[in-house]
């Protein structure tokens, strides 16, 4: 009888540690998550009308404008390719470029780039056998106490494996990642980033703070442009909402010519602030992309894409 008991005793202290694991992620998750449904509810408000909205979110422009060149009754999904979701003008550009995307010739460099064999007989294959999951980083490594971009991921497996590590910002980094991402898109794949621990919640805030804080002789925030400031016009852009922002990545820019990263397109937004950016391999580099990778959970991998 004893040892009956004592084997419930276990098994319900089993139940209850499980239980309160399952609630303490959930805790910790619900911050990120209030702030990640708000800005849904605040976009698609903002798009549910433009002509309609001119008065509280689009001042500079004339009712007619708004009515012929964006769109409305925007809803989540739409944001997931940017400003494309509500200006027209743009969209049409975009879905010409489309039909020949010059980002393939990318992909077919990085997926030789994922079979090359090292010098040591290891490959980028090795380190990464499942290339559906790109819209699972950054992640937390619990052993390494960090979070791991894919930057990051790809630069220390060709430093463990004794190889020169990569530029960040183009050249083969980028055209790996591309190869990785398209597998993650035609895999149906998500964006699911976890945040299950303090440390994933302090990252998480830090990487919020940051695109939410004035910095530089502008004053300027990456929320300034990207929240406030999304559909604007700023010379002969229109600017990206916050929803949907990393989905693409790496992208191939018409300004650029060949692909780039993400922490590519981020230091340059940093670099018209008047600032100068973090570090790609950073922390502090990450935990934006932490930031702006869970604002787009349940969003599509979209990437890899084209952009003016």
């Amino acid at each position: 009888k004893r040892e009956k008991m004592l084997k419930k005793i276990v098994k319900s202290t089993a139940i209850l540690a499980i239980f309160v694991s399952s609630l303490s992620a959930a805790n910790f998750n619900a911050g990120a998550e209030k702030d990640r449904l708000e800005m849904i509810k605040f976009f698609e408000a903002k798009f549910e009308d433009p002509a309609k909205n001119k008065d509280r979110f689009f001042t500079y422009f004339t009712e007619e404008e708004l009515e012929q060149k964006y769109d409305k009754n925007l809803k989540h999904m739409d944001f997931n390719i940017g400003s494309y979701a509500y200006s027209k003008d743009a969209r049409s550009q975009y879905e010409a470029l489309k039909e020949m995307p010059p980002y393939e010739d990318a992909i077919e460099k990085g997926e030789v780039l994922y079979t090359k064999k090292f010098a040591n007989g290891n490959s980028l294959q090795t380190c990464f056998p499942d290339l559906t999951n790109a819209g699972a980083y950054p992640y937390y490594d619990k052993n390494k106490k960090e979070l791991i971009s894919l930057t990051k991921a790809v630069n220390d497996c060709l430093r463990a494996n004794g190889e020169k590590e990569w530029g960040t910002k183009k050249g083969p980094m980028a055209e790996f990642q591309a190869y990785w991402v398209n597998e993650s898109k035609e895999a149906g794949k998500k964006f699911d980033i976890k945040i299950n621990s303090k440390a994933e919640k302090e990252a998480y805030e830090r990487g919020k703070e940051y695109y939410y804080t004035q910095r530089g002789y502008l004053k300027l925030s990456c929320a300034t442009c990207h929240i406030q400031g999304s559909g604007q016009r700023v010379r002969n852009e229109v600017l990206s909402p916050l929803l949907g922002q990393v989905t693409h990545f790496p992208v191939l820019r018409l300004k650029w010519t060949d692909i780039g990263t993400v922490e590519r397109r981020l230091s340059g937004c940093v670099v018209d602030q008047g600032q100068v950016p973090p570090k790609d391999e950073s922390q502090t580099m990450i935990e934006l992309l932490y930031f702006l990778a869970y604002m787009s959970n349940d969003m599509p991998v979209d990437g890899p894409d084209v952009r003016k």
